[in-house]
């Protein structure tokens, strides 16, 4: 495990989301979000959504698809198993069943937000719940299609905590290229160059995390990145 030399706003990271009540101490929740990228290297986009104005949390910030884990993504099929070396990377933080219902987390959110499925055309079972759509659509999730790529966890004293890993995945195994409006978690929704996007009002985690897919699309084995506060202070390793 080395440092990360990936810059990180620790200031910003602190003003980003409204502290809690003195006294309250939230734990975490699993989450997951995923970067969906396209394009050649030189001229990658990323696709982001920006934030409705009324939300408590990062309001009208642009943020990648995501949100926390759901009980029913612990029995959702799948069309392919997750990537070995990314499952192998979440089994060593979680149970290998929450690692791998994580990786649906990040295919449900990003279609309840965005429209877009990252699936496969395949005949489906009957699915309840917040799945019913790919039943619909005649698809499963494809979640060969995604790497765990980026870890971070919301500092204490927070309204909102989270335990997010971040999710890349080709837009070429997307079912359909283009969003729709999805949930109206986002109130806009596009397709972004690199440098456009770091130039938006974004979270610090969304910054650094977008410098990560840049240093990633050049090394795409490079260690992953995990920030978290520990002792009142902000650490970034880099875990092999």
């Amino acid at each position: 495990m080395t440092s990360s030399a990936q810059p990180f706003d620790a200031a910003q990271d602190l003003r980003d989301a409204p502290r809690s009540p003195a006294g309250t101490r939230m734990r975490p929740k699993d989450a997951a979000t995923l970067i969906l990228t396209r394009g050649p290297a030189r001229h990658t986009e990323v696709l982001m959504g920006r934030r409705a104005s009324g939300h408590v949390f990062m309001a009208s910030k642009w943020v990648f698809p995501g949100g926390r884990i759901d009980r029913a993504d612990f029995a959702a099929a799948s069309a392919t198993d997750p990537d070995p070396a990314s499952l192998a990377r979440l089994a060593a933080e979680m149970p290998p069943r929450r690692a791998r219902a994580l990786t649906l987390t990040a295919v449900r959110e990003t279609w309840e937000e965005t429209g877009l499925m990252l699936a496969r055309s395949a005949p489906t079972a009957y699915v309840a719940g917040p799945w019913r759509g790919f039943r619909q659509a005649g698809a499963l999730p494809d979640l060969a299609a995604l790497t765990y790529v980026a870890r971070a966890i919301t500092p204490p004293g927070r309204t909102r905590r989270f335990d997010a890993r971040f999710f890349m995945a080709d837009a070429s195994a997307l079912l359909t290229p283009e969003p729709t409006a999805g949930s109206g978690e986002l109130d806009e929704i596009a397709w972004l160059p690199l440098e456009q996007a770091r130039a938006l009002d974004l979270p610090a985690i969304t910054r650094f995390v977008l410098g990560e897919v840049a240093d990633r699309l050049a090394a795409p084995s490079r260690p992953l990145p995990f920030v978290r506060m520990v002792r009142g202070r902000h650490i970034v390793d880099h875990q092999d």
